[in-house]
């Protein structure tokens, strides 16, 4: 069964066929390439800038004062390094109770089917088409006063870690990964006299690493990129996130060394994208066939 393309093969044999398609492939990349490089490109290059050069128009396309130490002056000025292991501290944090709590629930409704499991999937996909920003009020009105405890969370790693452990789409990611595991498997473990605890440990865990490297890293960039709700609950500067803390200090900072903070302040989850590029494609698309 041939796979039908907008150029047959034919065509593309021809000569012509081979220049078109190659030129036409080309400009398609250029186009790509410098819609999603360009901003990148002008923050870097911006960071090596003076003031003045910085809000020129038009912007110049390379450094014509080239200052490397704003990237310096913008990590100890904005105190980098503090902000840098808070916002370590708390994407860390969120990730451990991401693992243990999500990886529970996905378990049980993917391979211990509980009474009205479909149901209770349902719900948590439900929560997918609420805007978060319609959420904030009642969470803060929540961390504010914990029900039942009476507790104030603010200016606490709680307020960051508990909100984040409820995350409908890593739920589902990881029970259709759960999904796709033969059952044979788990009757093999229960004819053995393994329980359902050391069947998830031994058999299980092992084999969603993909998964389980996709959703660490989608945990790590939650905490990392967010910036409403940790302004909200960690008002204390020497607790604040990285984001926040840029923003908190940005007042009376040169444009220039602005931009170099914010630089670096982003480099961190772009070295993780493109170190773990590959496992996040094969870990999405882990549990989309069986077999």
């Amino acid at each position: 069964m041939s796979t039908r393309t907008l150029i047959s093969p034919a065509q593309l044999a021809r000569p012509r066929g081979k220049v078109l398609y190659w030129v036409t492939f080309g400009g398609v990349i250029t186009l790509f390439t410098v819609v999603f490089l360009g901003p990148m490109y002008w923050m870097v290059s911006s960071g090596f800038k003076d003031t003045q050069e910085v809000v020129r128009t038009p912007p110049t396309l390379l450094p014509e004062s080239f200052e490397p130490d704003n990237y310096s002056q913008a990590w100890n000025v904005m105190d980098l390094a503090g902000l840098l292991g808070n916002t370590l501290y708390y994407a860390f944090g969120a990730l451990a109770f991401q693992l243990v709590l999500d990886v529970a629930a996905a378990y049980s409704l993917s391979k211990l089917r509980p009474v009205f499991g479909k149901a209770i999937l349902g719900m948590m996909l439900a929560t997918l088409m609420i805007p978060a920003t319609v959420l904030v009020v009642p969470q803060y009105l929540t961390v504010l006063d914990v029900p039942i405890f009476e507790r104030n969370l603010l200016n606490t790693p709680w307020a960051i870690w508990l909100p984040s452990v409820t995350n409908a789409f890593n739920i589902f990611l990881l029970k259709r990964f759960f999904d796709s595991i033969p059952r044979e498997l788990l009757d093999a473990a229960s004819m053995d006299g393994a329980s359902p605890m050391r069947t998830l440990r031994s058999i299980v865990l092992p084999i969603s690493r993909p998964i389980l490297g996709v959703v660490s890293i989608f945990a790590i960039v939650g905490v990392w990129k967010d910036f409403l709700w940790p302004m909200l609950t960690l008002p204390d500067p020497a607790r604040q996130t990285l984001n926040v803390g840029i923003y908190s200090l940005s007042n009376g900072v040169p444009v220039n060394v602005l931009i170099a903070a914010l630089t670096m302040a982003s480099l961190p989850t772009l070295i993780i994208f493109l170190i773990f590029q590959r496992n996040i494609m094969s870990g999405l698309t882990a549990g989309g066939l069986k077999g």
